[in-house]
């Protein structure tokens, strides 16, 4: 555990990007500023562009001095990238390619969606209370390899069809790596691994089941089953409390992390941590940019706060203070706070509101 007594000086890049982003980012800055204020840590932060907004200003989605900065510091909050404005299927690049390329260009490598029901928020998931109550998983996604990386192609063919090539690539080296990350992850949880591919059709998902169990053997205290990726999107709504630590390629995780968001009752609750091998991370809530409430000062920031607590544990290895924020946020619903995606109807807060909420249980 870190000893909250030593003082950190740390330098936090804060990339907002689109639609909501900026206003959630903002929260959880407030909420970093807490942190550091009460247990004397030295935390300056930067804002770049990143997305749609960096697009606008300079025709890139990532910014030559965006990833010089990022590079630079010791962890990057980020809000959400894209939005219909820059949707154009013709277009030579979209906002996204920019988070694409951070990740790539970082090193990180594997992404832990923490899942984890409220007991105040039982009601505001369509699951049956009994199937959702007491859920604790982490997805861990591999993040820089797979469909979203691999070779594209689009050529017109003689008959005038037009023919697109999507290329699913992985190497025994990028499976493995993220392998570890879920199997550690599991010897400090329940000790369960539940390795997802779909084995019955693609050869990468082969190699993936056949590197899973050769890592296996590391970790004779950890118990692995293999699950195929369709029985697991059912299992996760029928089952959920049976996961532990589930792993899996990119555009799998991708589907299921966003699916297992409905145990929380809203995307807006889950938070993200990219990791690679060193302590610089990529912190983000999963709910994308939600364009249609950007502005309104309604969007719920706590899957942005519960982010800013990933990163002081991941990335500055403080533990005390991560758990502090998460007792917070959980400490906020439990008394009741709640924005409109979480059922707060006509006394539903703003985001602001929801923020506050939090600060008012951290201590002073």
């Amino acid at each position: 555990m870190a000893d909250s007594s030593r003082t950190v000086e740390a330098k936090i890049i804060l990339l907002p990007g689109d639609g909501i982003g900026p206003e959630v980012v903002a929260q959880a800055k407030l909420v970093l500023e807490r942190v550091a204020q009460r247990y004397r840590h030295q935390f300056t932060f930067e804002e770049r562009p990143i997305g749609g907004v960096a697009m606008d200003a300079t025709g890139e989605p990532l910014p030559p001095e965006t990833l010089a900065a990022c590079r630079s510091a010791d962890a990057v909050l980020l809000g959400a990238v894209g939005g219909p404005k820059w949707d154009d299927p013709c277009a030579r690049t979209r906002p996204e390619a920019g988070l694409l390329a951070l990740r790539k260009e970082l090193g990180l490598f594997a992404n832990l969606r923490p899942v984890r029901s409220y007991a105040a928020l039982i009601d505001a998931s369509p699951l049956r209370p009994e199937r959702v109550s007491g859920v604790d998983c982490m997805v861990v996604r591999e993040l820089t390899g797979g469909l979203y990386f691999g070779e594209k192609r689009r050529e017109q063919l003689p008959d005038g069809s037009v023919r697109v090539v999507d290329t699913m690539v992985y190497t025994d080296i990028e499976v493995r790596r993220v392998l570890r990350v879920a199997f550690e992850l599991a010897r400090k949880r329940r000790g369960l691994v539940t390795s997802v591919d779909k084995a019955n059709v693609l050869e990468t998902s082969r190699l993936w089941r056949q590197l899973t169990l050769e890592v296996a053997r590391e970790y004779p205290d950890v118990r692995l089953e293999h699950q195929l990726v369709d029985s697991c999107a059912m299992r996760l709504v029928t089952a959920p409390t049976s996961f532990d630590v589930i792993v899996t390629e990119n555009m799998f995780g991708d589907i299921l992390s966003d699916e297992a968001a409905v145990i929380t009752g809203s995307l807006g609750m889950l938070p993200s941590a990219s990791i690679g091998q060193g302590p610089l991370g990529l912190y983000e809530p999963i709910h994308g940019s939600a364009p249609e409430i950007a502005g309104l000062g309604v969007a719920n920031p706590l899957g942005t706060i519960l982010s800013a607590a990933l990163l002081l544990r991941h990335s500055l290895r403080l533990e005390i203070e991560a758990r502090a924020v998460e007792d917070a946020v959980f400490a906020a619903v439990a008394a009741g706070a709640r924005t409109r995606d979480l059922g707060g109807g006509d006394a539903a807060l703003s985001t602001a509101g929801m923020g506050q909420a939090v600060l008012d249980h951290l201590p002073l």
